[in-house]
């Protein structure tokens, strides 16, 4: 690997990290306790696109057991793990086949991180009455998945532009 790559793999780690630390800052509670923009997945979505899907994978982990060991307890850590790898699992798929464009990939990482939540919950909690929140949540896996899905865009259009510099 080389030492760029590594480099930039570690500032997209620790700037994911910033993100989640940030957003856990953020008093504004939604609809359903817990829900978050999920600022952190843009580092993510970037790493997956300009390094690909075991590179995000890493970084994914990393971010989710780093977050969960300062500032979460385990509880928590399951959920943001479950969500990480639902998303990160549809995310990678659906660049493979090359047929989405990346807002729709990271809507659908926004949906399918909420999947994942609910079935951690539901599981942990043996009640199947948790899944009413599942349209809140998917409502707002779209919105926050295509606000990440356009500045990620956005990121990655303006690095390529100074690449070429």
């Amino acid at each position: 690997m080389s030492a760029k790559k590594v480099s930039e793999n570690g500032l997209l780690l620790a700037l994911a990290l910033i993100l989640s630390y940030v957003e856990s800052l953020i008093p504004v509670h939604f609809m359903v306790p817990g829900m978050k923009l999920g600022l952190a997945n843009l580092c993510i979505l970037v790493c997956l696109y300009r390094y690909g899907f075991k590179e995000a994978c890493v970084i994914n982990f990393l971010r989710v057991l780093l977050i969960g060991l300062m500032f979460t307890n385990m509880f928590s850590f399951f959920y943001s793990l479950s969500g990480a790898v639902f998303s990160l699992l549809v995310m990678g798929l659906m660049k493979h086949f090359d047929v989405f464009n990346i807002i729709t990939i990271s809507v659908a990482g926004g949906i399918f991180h909420n999947v994942g939540q609910l079935l951690v919950c539901v599981t942990f909690f043996q009640n199947e009455n948790i899944m009413f929140y599942g349209p809140v949540l998917f409502v707002s896996g779209i919105v926050t998945g295509a606000l990440i899905g356009i500045i990620s865009a956005e990121v990655l259009r303006r690095v390529k532009r100074q690449e070429y510099k």
